[in-house]
C-alpha cells in the first residue's frame, strides 16, 4: 500500500475522535507526519464500550501529549443521527471558539463519500449535494478539513493492521435502521470492492466540474455581506445562494430554492436577506437600523434591494462601503 499523506496547512487543529478505524488511522497518521493537533470525543452512552473508547482518547492523548476534550450526550436528550450529529458538531465548535482552533479535522473516507453520493443520489440531487463531501470547506472562523476522502477504510483498516495499533468496531455500524449503514452493506461497500480506482477518478473528475461551475462567478466580501457577480443563470445563481447560506451554518429546504425563484427576494431563517438582480445576487444579514433619506436615495439609483440596504448602511456608516 502507498503512504497515505496527509495535506494540512493550519497550525492549530482540532481532530474528531472516536476511536474507531477511521479516526483511529488519522491519529497516528498525523503523528507520523508531524501535524500537531488535539483531540475531541463524545460518548453517546448508548453502548457499553463507548466508555472504553473515552478512557482510550484519553490515554492516547496522554501518552503523545495532546489536549483530549470530552462530552457526554445527555440522557434526556432523544437519540437519532441527526440530534446525535447536531449536538457533536456543536461540541466541536465550542471548542474551536474557546480555543481559537484554525481548523476541525474528520476522519470521513471514500467509503463515507461514496454512502453519501448514493443517499443523495437516491433522493434527487444535483452535482453540489451529490459530492457535497469536500476535503476543504470554509466555516465562519475555521476551515472543515477531511483529508482521508481519496483513502478506502479497506486501506486504513489494513495500515492499522499492519502497525499493531488498537482500534475499536462499533458495533451499531451494523445496524441497518440507520440509512447510511443500508446504503453501505447493501451498495458502496461491494462497488468500492470492485471498482474503487474507477470510483475515485470519477469523483476526481466530479470535483474538479464542480470547481469550474463555481469559478465562473466573481464574489467579492464586506464583512458579512457577499456579492456574487454570475451570468444570469437562475440555477447557477441558487447553487450559489445554497453554498453561501451553508458556509453561515444555515440549509435551506426545496420549498425556500422555489420561493427564491419565485420572489427574488427573501428572508430565510429569519436572519439572513437574499436578492438575486439580473446579474447581481446580494446576501446579508437582517438588521434594523434607522437610514438617512440622502443613503436611501443612492440605493434607489444605484437599484440596491430593499431588504440588504439596512446592512450596507452598517458598513457605509463604517466606511466599508461606497457608491
Amino acid at each position: 500500500m502507498n503512504r497515505i499523506k496527509i495535506e494540512i496547512n493550519t497550525v492549530k487543529n482540532l481532530l474528531g475522535f472516536s476511536a474507531g478505524v477511521d479516526s483511529t488511522a488519522l491519529f497516528h497518521l498525523m503523528l507520523e507526519q508531524e501535524i500537531d493537533f488535539d483531540i475531541a470525543i463524545v460518548d453517546y452512552g448508548q453502548r457499553t464500550q463507548s466508555k472504553d473508547e473515552v478512557i482510550y482518547a484519553t490515554q492516547l492523548a496522554h501518552k503523545y501529549g495532546k489536549k483530549c476534550f470530552i462530552s457526554n450526550y445527555p440522557n434526556t436528550f432523544k437519540f437519532n443521527e441527526k440530534d446525535a450529529r447536531d449536538y457533536r458538531h456543536n461540541f466541536f465548535e465550542e471548542i474551536i471558539n474557546k480555543n481559537n482552533y484554525e481548523s476541525l479535522i474528520t476522519a470521513h473516507q471514500l467509503n463515507d463519500k461514496l454512502e453519501w453520493f448514493l443517499m443523495q443520489f437516491s433522493k434527487g440531487a444535483g452535482l453540489p449535494e451529490l459530492i457535497g463531501m469536500s476535503k476543504i470547506r470554509k466555516k465562519n472562523n475555521y476551515l472543515l478539513l477531511k483529508p482521508l476522502l481519496d483513502v478506502s477504510k479497506k486501506d486504513l483498516q489494513r495500515y492499522l493492521d499492519q502497525k499493531s495499533i488498537k482500534y475499536f468496531f462499533d458495533e451499531s455500524n451494523d445496524d441497518e435502521k440507520y440509512k447510511r449503514n443500508y446504503f453501505r452493506h447493501n451498495f458502496s461497500n461491494a462497488l468500492l470492492e470492485e471498482y474503487e480506482s474507477g470510483i475515485l477518478k470519477s469523483f476526481n473528475y466530479l470535483d474538479k466540474d464542480n470547481k469550474s461551475f463555481f469559478d465562473k462567478t466573481d464574489c467579492k466580501k464586506i464583512e458579512e455581506l457577499s456579492l456574487f457577480s454570475f451570468n444570469g443563470d437562475i440555477n447557477i445563481g441558487l447553487r450559489l445562494i445554497d453554498k453561501n447560506l451553508k458556509e453561515r451554518g444555515i440549509i435551506i429546504s426545496h420549498m425556500t430554492r422555489d420561493e427564491i425563484i419565485k420572489s427574488k427576494e427573501i428572508v430565510v431563517s429569519h436572519t439572513i436577506a437574499i436578492s438575486i438582480l439580473e446579474d447581481m445576487i446580494y446576501i446579508a444579514p437582517v438588521v434594523n437600523v434607522s437610514m438617512t433619506k440622502n443613503f436611501k436615495e443612492k440605493c434607489r439609483i444605484q437599484k440596491i434591494p430593499k431588504n440588504v440596504r439596512p446592512y450596507i448602511f452598517k458598513l457605509f456608516e463604517k466606511g466599508l462601503f461606497t457608491f
